[in-house]
């Protein structure tokens, strides 16, 4: 209760700036949250794409359609969708750019306001601690004490920055971690894409012979 009640008095300390910082903080992890679950449900895992390569590889392709079929996410989708489309006229390289672009658009969405407030905090928390030494330095008036007055007012005017460079990590760190599950996406899409298009590349060369 005793930690709870102190952190109210920093808060407070650190200047009007602390509430800007506050919603900043709020709105971090709401995104990293909502982002969270939206992985969830749309990314069909590592795991999916080592399965389909390995079926690909070995030609079976029946296999490997009704693993996509089965399995949920966006890139199990595309790959059954694609796979439907083998025997027709449609480009598979074009069809996979446009939808994977559309997919990859939607795994992206929000993850820029991260990379926004994890530049803005930190200056946010300078600019608190700037106006809280102004007014720790206003008290010029010089009267006795007023060194130990001073220093005070610098050190709660520090808050404010410390509080800026928190939020700034943590907006960072759930920044990186999705990103870096993006990268791992589209590494998993080019490859399976690759593999389903060498197939249907085989099958046009085939039927043209």
């Amino acid at each position: 209760m005793d930690f709870i009640m102190q952190g109210i008095e920093y808060f407070h300390k650190g200047g009007f700036i602390m509430y800007i910082l506050l919603l900043c903080s709020i709105f971090v992890l709401s995104v990293g949250i909502e982002r969270f679950f939206y992985f969830a449900k749309a990314d069909s895992g590592r795991k999916f794409a080592e399965d389909f390569y390995r079926l690909m590889v070995n030609n079976k392709i029946d296999e490997a359609k009704a693993l996509a079929a089965k399995t949920k996410g966006d890139l199990a989708l595309l790959l059954h969708s694609g796979m439907n489309k083998m025997n027709t006229n449609v480009s598979m390289s074009a069809f996979f750019d446009i939808q994977s672009g559309i997919s990859l658009a939607k795994f992206r969405a929000r993850l820029y306001y991260l990379n926004v407030i994890v530049t803005m905090a930190p200056l946010l928390g300078l600019l608190g601690t700037i106006s809280g030494m102004i007014s720790a330095f206003s008290v010029f008036n010089i009267q006795e004490g007023q060194a130990h007055a001073i220093t005070g007012g610098v050190g709660e005017a520090l808050i404010a920055t410390a509080t800026g460079l928190c939020v700034a990590i943590v907006a960072l760190a759930i920044h990186a971690y999705f990103m870096q599950r993006i990268d791992n996406i589209v590494t998993d899409m080019e490859q399976s894409f690759s593999l389903v298009e060498a197939h249907h590349n085989r099958g046009d060369s085939n039927a043209s012979a």
